[in-house]
């Protein structure tokens, strides 16, 4: 079993192409990849391509995103926004995701009515159904009415539909300054994504600024200045029985500049801190050892 096997990269995080993207990442040691929709219809040879090159790559896709503003709305929105949603869901099956993140609306077009937000996400589980697709529906910390975990699953429970769950953004946590002691509360079969992030400063007092240093700032796990409050994080999702993947979600400017192997490297020490030093679970023993 490789270390890394619980711990994937987002596109996002590297420049170039995505088969570029996916070598780097596999040849740091991950084997799972976090693929967003423009990976798919930016792509020179189209959608047919970019599934084929995740494909050959061999990397598991760690889950599909991101469906944005789809809840709350009305009337000739609501139906625009369905079909937007069937676009995603059947990109994200092509490419074998079980997952499609779903980040609450920032919408001002969007109803405030908790039971309404939840009767969407239903429907959208519904569809995904088929699929066999899981949404993870995520709070942004800028959401207009959604932007913290806690909200995030309240409207879950509301829907009860088992394959809508919740999806964890260590950044917006931070963003928000949500208690940590509400994951106690959560239900980890119902957990459908984790995403892991930091930053470098402690205060982000206004959604712009929040939205700012997520979009171009975000750092990989122990690189930030919110180390203890990740472990903290991660180790109380280990204690509720949380058994998922663990993705990072970095947007960063500075590493789009610098070249693939430097960035995944820097990913690799973040999986290894979080494996070793902050879960305390041990490296995987050499194949000849396991042998012997």
């Amino acid at each position: 079993m490789n270390m890394l096997d619980g711990y994937g990269m987002d596109t996002i995080t590297l420049a170039g192409t995505l088969e570029a993207k996916l070598a780097a990442m596999k040849d740091a040691g991950f084997s799972q990849v976090m693929l967003m929709a423009r990976d798919l219809v930016t792509h020179p040879g189209g959608v047919q391509a970019a599934v084929a090159a995740v494909q050959a790559s061999g990397m598991r896709p760690t889950g599909f995103q991101v469906l944005r503003d789809f809840e709350g709305l009305s009337g000739h929105l609501h139906s625009y926004k369905l079909d937007i949603a069937k676009a995603m869901l059947e990109m994200c099956a092509a490419t074998g995701s079980k997952v499609l993140l779903v980040c609450s609306s920032t919408s001002r077009h969007a109803t405030q009515d908790l039971d309404l937000i939840a009767a969407d996400l239903k429907k959208l589980a519904m569809l995904a159904v088929p699929l066999g697709i899981k949404i993870a529906y995520e709070a942004l910390s800028w959401g207009r009415t959604v932007n913290e975990f806690t909200t995030s699953w309240d409207v879950v429970c509301r829907a009860d539909c088992p394959n809508l769950g919740i999806g964890i953004d260590s950044f917006h946590i931070f963003a928000a300054k949500t208690s940590l002691d509400a994951i106690e509360e959560l239900d980890p079969s119902k957990i459908s994504l984790v995403q892991l992030s930091d930053f470098m400063w402690q205060e982000t007092p206004t959604f712009e600024e929040r939205m700012t240093t997520a979009r171009t700032f975000r750092v990989f796990p122990g690189e930030g200045v919110h180390s203890e409050q990740l472990a903290d994080l991660v180790l109380r999702l280990d204690r509720i029985g949380y058994r998922g993947d663990y993705s990072f979600e970095v947007f960063n400017d500075d590493y789009q500049q610098l070249p693939l192997a430097t960035v995944a490297e820097r990913a690799r020490r973040s999986a290894t801190w979080l494996h070793q030093d902050v879960l305390h679970k041990p490296a995987p023993l050499p194949g000849w050892v396991r042998r012997a």
